[in-house]
């Protein structure tokens, strides 16, 4: 059984559909990278996945929990679940270390000393474990997002989504963003990522998939879907893309 199982999930905002009927399956331990246009729905699905947005219709599973069943307490199942996004959200009258450790404390009931010590160690894992007593202030864009991504590993995750955790970045500090998430994709975490880092998505996901107007176009190995596809409407979005 797929780790994550989305069927025919739909989304609209109002008037506007935004998701159009996705059936989407994640293995556990697999890394599947979202790319499309703006627009496509990929943000809103990985919201979906995690309920930070309510779906209009289908079913969303992680786990053995269904997220779309009325009857599932979201708080708790949303535990498991690590998410990244586009800007870092961090505290910032707290320190790293502060910011790392809130969440184990408040919401898993850890000890102080207990969250501090799993901090520290995903602090080391994200290299900043010299940076805890620093404040958000204090640090690089590409640092808060690494910070960003410890506080997510903080609660033992078994699902981690980032959106475009990049794309606020100076170019500069994309690197060591993308050198954590595939050190987590190598230790065997269970991702979905939406990103435009093609290089990234060559060399990491186990699949990629291709949304446009709230529809998965394309699915399959990156080699096959990036250099390889079969859709007309993937071959004009890469062109574009990669031609920059």
């Amino acid at each position: 059984m797929p780790f994550v199982e989305i069927r025919d999930l739909h989304k609209s905002f109002g008037d506007h559909e935004v998701l159009r009927g996705i059936d989407f399956d994640v293995e556990a331990g697999e890394v599947v990278c979202l790319i499309g246009p703006s627009g496509s729905g990929k943000s809103t699905l990985l919201r979906c996945v995690n309920a930070l947005e309510p779906a209009t219709s289908g079913t969303v599973r992680v786990g053995d929990v269904e997220l779309t069943d009325p009857d599932t307490d979201v708080d708790a199942a949303r535990r498991g679940i690590g998410m990244v996004f586009q800007h870092f959200n961090l505290f910032p009258h707290l320190s790293v270390l502060q910011n790392v450790t809130i969440a184990p404390r408040r919401v898993l009931r850890r000890s102080r000393s207990a969250a501090e010590a799993t901090a520290l160690e995903n602090l080391r894992r994200v290299g900043l474990a010299d940076r805890a007593s620093s404040y958000p202030g204090q640090l690089s864009g590409g640092q808060q997002q690494r910070v960003a991504i410890a506080r997510a590993l903080a609660m033992h995750p078994g699902l981690m989504l980032f959106d475009e955790p990049t794309s606020a970045l100076d170019p500069e500090l994309v690197g060591d963003v993308l050198a954590v998430m595939r050190s987590l994709a190598e230790d065997g975490m269970t991702m979905i990522v939406v990103t435009h880092e093609m290089s990234f998505a060559r060399d990491v996901a186990s699949r990629v998939v291709f949304m446009d107007d709230g529809k998965v176009v394309e699915t399959g190995p990156p080699a096959e879907v990036l250099t390889a596809p079969r859709h007309e409407r993937t071959k004009t979005f890469l062109q574009r893309v990669l031609s920059h």
